[in-house]
């Protein structure tokens, strides 16, 4: 376990059983990442960590901070473990953390109780419980711009439209390999709810954590099972092993589709020449021709103050640890404009994130035009339902496949409703939301 300060450099030393944690400064911005740099999902982990860093890092060196307040940037190692992630919790929550980003649905869904009682807002950017997306049940916790549940569905849109119509799903069969722990399972309602609705048959094959790298039974049984197309939900060691074992039974890799955390580029690479065609969700730039890509290079990685291996650098789930990044800097300049104070708390941030509003405009402003689409939050719904695309994997990287579409937000957002109901009642006494609504 370690605690590291970046732009400090020194290190918050001390055991996780007892250890003082020093008071925080008054004129600082204090922002905790929790990483997993060690362990069977380094791979997905470190890139996600050291774009996070950078980012951030890259607000420090060039502009002093936001607004002219630095940034503490902290971290701290759960090595994807759930038990971990919650004593790094414990360990920050106390010391002027703004947000926590757990990196793991396991670690949010721990946290999700204990948000709205230490006053600490969690971003699950993208993963968690895509319920939480019901801002009125779920004051405390984000999930922009998407959720589990809005990349089902958007494969789903996707392979319809491929297939000329979901009228034409009927009577097919689509797989669903899947790491199974919460963030494997999430999805599970969703593609069950469309499998009833659609007429499609919905296969799944579970991949335990401590067998991510055997998955030869499950590959056999898609053989056999011969699946019209498959969807992934892997991290870390699962994905590319996926990837690989799909390429030995020659499965058709254009009929092959990652959620957006199954889109490393390690993860496509594993199955060289024959991974050809291998598709993901995303919804940002790949690549580093953006401007804040480009500063990110000239004040952080080119300065010597970035862990990322060079060639490395700008891949795509680096992008999207700088994606994570620029909501949590945006939400805090929102908190920032809301309250008149340089310096702001959680709660301040809580509001900053409710009210973010990221236009053409701002996007233009932050050198990150074509990297990303606007994005809106309210007080009903925290994550947005953003349109994403596909991109698919061309032998060395990733490659646009088609235009920005949304997922189907008539079908998700009323499950979500009623997702977010069962789960306050079956989490009873779930505290009513009391937070005033500054939109």
């Amino acid at each position: 376990m370690r605690l590291k300060c970046l732009i400090a450099g020194t290190v918050l030393a001390g055991t996780l059983a007892g250890a003082a944690l020093p008071a925080f400064a008054a004129d600082e911005l204090h922002v905790p990442l929790f990483s997993y740099r060690t362990g069977p999902y380094a791979g997905s982990g470190i890139p996600i960590a050291n774009g996070m860093h950078d980012y951030l890092t890259m607000l420090n060196e060039r502009d002093g901070g936001i607004n002219g307040v630095k940034i503490r940037i902290t971290e701290c190692e759960t090595g994807y473990d759930t038990q971990k992630g919650v004593e790094c919790y414990e360990q920050v929550k106390n010391d002027g953390a703004l947000v926590i980003s757990p990196y793991s649905t396991g670690i949010t869904l721990q946290v999700i109780p204990k948000a709205s009682v230490d006053k600490i807002p969690v971003l699950s950017m993208a993963y968690g419980l895509s319920a939480a997306a019901e801002g009125n049940t779920f004051p405390w916790v984000f999930n922009p711009p998407d959720t589990y549940w809005d990349g089902a569905s958007a494969i789903i849109v996707d392979i319809a439209r491929r297939e000329g119509g979901e009228e034409n799903l009927k009577g097919k069969k689509i797989g669903y390999i899947f790491l199974d722990a919460g963030y494997g399972r999430e999805a599970i309602p969703l593609l069950e709810q469309l499998s009833s609705d659609l007429g499609f048959e919905l296969m799944q094959y579970p991949v335990a954590g401590k067998e991510m790298q055997n998955q030869s039974s499950q590959w056999l049984n898609i053989r056999r099972d011969r699946p019209d197309y498959m969807i992934m939900w892997g991290w870390g060691a699962m994905s590319p092993t996926a990837v690989k074992e799909a390429t030995k039974i020659r499965y058709p890799m254009d009929k092959f589709y990652g959620v957006w955390w199954s889109g490393g580029n390690d993860d496509a690479a594993a199955g060289g020449d024959a991974a050809k065609g291998y598709r993901t969700l995303n919804f940002h730039g790949v690549g580093s021709d953006f401007g804040a890509i480009q500063d990110i290079k000239k004040y952080v990685v080119d300065a010597g103050k970035s862990e990322v291996d060079p060639a490395k650098f700008a891949d795509n789930l680096y992008n999207r640890g700088v994606y994570n990044s620029m909501l949590i800097a945006e939400g805090i300049r929102k908190a920032q404009e809301l309250t008149g104070k340089t310096v702001i708390d959680a709660t301040d941030m809580r509001n900053g994130l409710e009210n973010l509003d990221i236009t053409e405009d701002r996007l233009k402003e932050m050198g990150m035009e074509g990297f990303a689409l606007p994005m809106k939050l309210s007080c009903e719904d925290h994550s947005g339902h953003h349109k994403v695309y596909v991109v698919e994997w061309d032998g060395k990287d990733w490659q646009k496949s088609g235009d920005w579409f949304s997922p189907d937000v008539e079908m998700v957002k009323p499950l979500l409703e009623k997702a977010a109901e069962e789960y306050a009642a079956s989490n009873a006494p779930w505290p009513e939301r009391t937070e005033p609504c500054l939109n």
